[in-house]
């Protein structure tokens, strides 16, 4: 866990020419303390503290674990699944941007929407997986409802590929973002999942309308 806000203020060297939205970016960047620690342990991204929350809740990375990242760049989830699973794991990242390497992971580029990208992934488990994980978000609109129904249609596909994937037993992870169009796939995911709960780990920013399902329990 990141070492709580100090109550000093990083001051911008200039925010001539910059936009009233990005120097507000900026400034949230260069005091937050999940950037900083991301950035003393090595993650690639705060969002890596995201994943270590749900594991520290839930318990899903187990020592040995097959786990597909989907949306993986720049690595975060990557790099935090890989690093709890230990070196038997096997960790695939897919994104349709390229990533630098991390040592010890599958790092594919394509759409996993794709037979050519979902088999890509099956050879490199060499098994069925025991995690689906999904930081995938949409670029925002700033219009709330068509935001949310953005991320609810991404998180429809993640979890289509994660019924293919997944072995009896295995979880789901998945980002969305609060609102009233969940209930459909909240039904689909108590029909395939014993237990289906939604978290907000505390790496999550306060003002984010974003939230996690976290599903265990597996049932083909």
């Amino acid at each position: 866990m990141p070492p709580g806000p100090r109550n000093t203020r990083t001051s911008l060297r200039s925010t001539r020419g910059r936009s009233t939205a990005s120097q507000r970016w900026l400034s949230r960047q260069l005091n937050d303390p999940y950037v900083k620690a991301a950035k003393a342990a090595g993650w690639r991204s705060r969002a890596a503290f995201k994943l270590i929350e749900l594991d520290d809740r839930f318990g899903l990375i187990t020592p040995g674990c097959r786990v597909v990242d989907l949306g993986a760049a720049p690595g975060g989830w990557t790099q935090v699944a890989l690093r709890r699973g230990g070196p038997a794991a096997r960790v695939v990242g897919l994104d349709l941007l390229e990533m630098e390497p991390i040592p010890g992971a599958t790092l594919l580029r394509g759409d996993f929407q794709e037979e050519a990208a979902e088999a890509a992934v099956r050879a490199a488990l060499d098994g069925p997986a025991d995690l689906v994980l999904s930081d995938m978000a949409p670029n925002t609109t700033g219009h709330t409802a068509t935001d949310h129904l953005r991320i609810m249609a991404l998180a429809e596909l993640a979890l289509d590929f994660a019924l293919k994937v997944l072995r009896p037993g295995g979880a789901f992870v998945a980002k969305l973002f609060q609102g009233g169009a969940e209930r459909e796939m909240l039904a689909r995911l108590r029909r395939h999942f014993a237990e289906v709960r939604h978290a907000k780990p505390p790496a999550s920013r306060k003002e984010s309308a974003e939230t996690y399902v976290v599903a265990t329990g597996f049932r083909p």
